[in-house]
């Protein structure tokens, strides 16, 4: 009796154990929410490690490449992973979600319903993207074109922002999506706490308005009507993190100093954005500066957001995106591993200090027999053992803070 019970005991603790590799997962029946720069999910702090997958729908909407979907999810998990972020849109082009304005093809949201069960059997949350700024899946340049054939006059795609008829296409969009019962969990979209947080847009910029009132306004009005709809859900607007002219001086932290219509801090100041979000893109954004100059601008980049966060917005922030493409000079596997660890090293500093930034999600992973949709950026789990490994210790040190 006395060995069984010991045997129960050291089982009891190695199961302990195994389930300490991974940040915490999705559980419990509330939503994530934030509690000043924290977020909270069932009365505890929550920290996070994940990923970008932009094709999940898309892939899941054919059921001869679903299982690329389930795969994925059950690297990222094995990894100790909790989040992902996605696209909740694809207008107008090959295999498209909205066919044309409010118009929607079955099967792909049936793609999407995949996903988000998927997700949450695997215990990770989504963040799901709403539309792109990017012509890459329709974007806001179908919008555009949608509102053209119906008869708008509009010179450029940044008119999405403001014209009445793009503006009501994009709320049918977010009702379309938000309100969606999910085919395969019975659970309507805005009452499924798998889902993380909604997006506004995938890097929006309006650079015909470098002053920022234009995507100020559209932020405002957009994130007022996502919460009418959806209050369960935490919303952020996609941005990369360039700054505008609402604080002086903070312009030329951008690269170049460049104004790109966005203000990181007027716009995840309207009240309905619970937190904030960064991409950084050095070898894009600043592509004649040496190796050590751009680490230089990703360091005070980084730093940058996580202090105004905690002392201006006071709100969270998430490292949305990063990454170290292949095809990038002088690219090697070391160089993206010490990428990685430094920023993880970054976001951990932080978090373990009671700062606002609370996790990060690499650009991009991917599964295996992907080939032809890569980037450069993509991540293979099974095939990168050392990212792998690191992007497993982060989750272990994520972890160890709640």
């Amino acid at each position: 009796m006395c060995l069984k019970f010991v045997v129960l005991a050291l089982a009891a603790l190695l199961l302990r154990a195994n389930c300490e590799v991974a940040v915490d997962r999705v559980g419990g029946s509330g939503f994530v929410r934030t509690k000043g720069i924290r977020f909270v999910a069932n009365g505890k702090p929550l920290y996070l490690n994940g990923f970008n997958a932009y094709w999940m729908m898309y892939m899941a909407s054919d059921p001869s490449t679903r299982d690329k979907v389930t795969s994925a999810l059950q690297e990222a998990t094995k990894n100790g992973m909790n989040i992902a972020r996605t696209w909740a849109f694809s207008d107008g082009v090959y295999r498209a979600l909205q066919t044309s304005p409010g118009v929607y093809d079955e099967d792909v949201f049936k793609g999407l319903d995949f996903v988000i069960s998927e997700a949450g059997k695997s215990g990770l949350y989504l963040i799901l993207s709403l539309v792109n700024n990017w012509k890459d899946f329709g974007g806001k340049s179908q919008y555009v074109q949608w509102a053209r054939k119906s008869g708008q006059s509009l010179s450029n795609d940044e008119e999405f922002f403001t014209n009445s008829v793009t503006k009501g296409y994009y709320k049918n969009h977010i009702k379309a999506v938000l309100t969606r019962m999910n085919t395969i969990t019975g659970v309507a979209y805005k009452d499924d706490p798998t889902i993380f947080a909604w997006e506004l847009m995938n890097e929006p910029q309006c650079r015909s308005n470098p002053s920022g009132k234009t995507l100020q306004d559209w932020v405002s009005e957009m994130a007022a009507y996502v919460k009418s709809i959806d209050s369960n859900h935490m919303l952020e607007v996609g941005l990369e993190g360039f700054y505008g002219q609402s604080v002086p001086g903070k312009q030329q932290i951008n690269p170049g100093g460049l104004l790109v219509g966005t203000d990181f801090i007027s716009n995840n100041r309207v009240p309905q954005v619970d937190f904030a979000t960064i991409h950084m893109y050095p070898e894009s954004w600043l592509p004649s500066a040496s190796e050590g100059d751009q680490a230089a601008f990703v360091d005070k980049w980084v730093q940058a957001h996580i202090q105004d966060s905690n002392t201006i917005l006071n709100k969270p922030i998430i490292l949305d995106e990063f990454g170290k493409s292949s095809k990038s000079s002088g690219y090697s596997l070391e160089k993206r591993d010490s990428y990685f660890g430094r920023l993880y090293d970054a976001i951990y500093t932080s978090a373990s200090n009671q700062g606002s930034c609370a996790g990060g999600l690499f650009w991009q992973l991917f599964a295996q027999g992907m080939d032809n949709f890569s980037d450069g950026y993509e991540v293979i789990l099974e095939l990168s053992p050392s990212t792998a490994s690191i992007i497993a210790q982060q989750s272990r040190k994520m972890s160890s803070l709640t």
